[in-house]
C-alpha cells in the first residue's frame, strides 16, 4: 500500500519505484486487482462518510453541486478528444464535477469542451445513483475481510502448481519448538 501511495503522491512511473519497495510489477498487479475490485472507490466513500460525520452531518449527502470548467489543451492532444466552448472561446476539454455540499468530489467526467453542461449532467447523476459495483456502502467488516485475504497479483500466479501426494498419518508429529499443537490425537 505504501508503494501505491508513493506513486500516487510523486506521480512517477511504476517502473521507477525505489528499491525499498517490492518490484514494480508486483505493486502494479496489486493496484490493478484492487482497482478492478472497486476497493479504492469503497475506501473513498468510507472516508467521505467519516468527514461528513465529523462535521455533524449524515454519512450520505442529500444534496450536491454540479459544475464544469473548460481547459485549453496543448497542440499534441488529438483533435477527436477536443472541442470548442463557444461561451468561453476555448479549444480544449471540459471537466464536469459533482461535489458534496462540504466540497469532497462525488463524480468526475472529462469531455470535449463542446459538450454542453446539460448533456454531461445526466450521466453524472446516473453515476451517483448507481455506485461502483452496485453497492450503496461497504461495511467495515467486509473491508477488513478483503484486506486480510492474501492474493497474489494475477500475472505472478504460478501456472501449474505441482500436486503433493496425500499421505495419511497414523500418529501426531511433534510440534515445532515454541508452537502449540493445533489438535490432539
Amino acid at each position: 500500500m505504501n508503494a501505491i501511495l508513493y506513486v500516487d503522491r510523486t506521480g512517477i512511473p511504476w517502473r521507477y519505484l525505489p528499491h525499498d519497495f517490492p518490484p514494480h510489477q508486483t505493486v502494479y498487479g496489486y493496484f490493478a486487482h484492487w482497482e478492478a475490485d472497486g476497493i479504492f472507490d469503497q475506501l473513498t466513500g468510507l472516508l467521505r462518510g467519516k468527514v461528513r460525520q465529523a462535521e455533524g452531518r449524515t454519512s450520505e449527502p442529500s444534496a450536491c453541486l454540479i459544475d464544469s470548467q473548460s481547459i485549453k489543451t496543448s497542440a499534441t492532444v488529438p483533435l477527436a478528444s477536443q472541442g470548442i466552448d463557444p461561451a468561453k472561446k476555448i479549444i480544449g476539454r471540459k471537466r464536469h464535477i459533482v461535489t458534496d455540499m462540504l466540497g469532497p468530489l462525488l463524480a468526475v467526467a472529462v469531455t470535449a469542451a463542446s459538450v454542453h453542461d446539460s448533456a454531461a449532467g445526466p450521466p453524472l447523476r446516473q453515476r451517483l445513483r448507481t455506485p461502483p459495483h452496485h453497492q450503496q456502502s461497504l461495511d467495515r467488516q467486509r473491508l477488513q475481510d478483503q484486506s486480510r485475504r492474501t492474493r497474489s497479483p494475477p500475472r505472478h500466479r504460478p501456472r501449474n502448481r505441482p500436486t503433493r501426494p496425500q499421505h495419511t498419518r497414523l500418529s501426531c508429529p511433534a510440534p515445532p519448538l515454541g508452537h502449540e499443537p493445533k489438535s490432539t490425537c
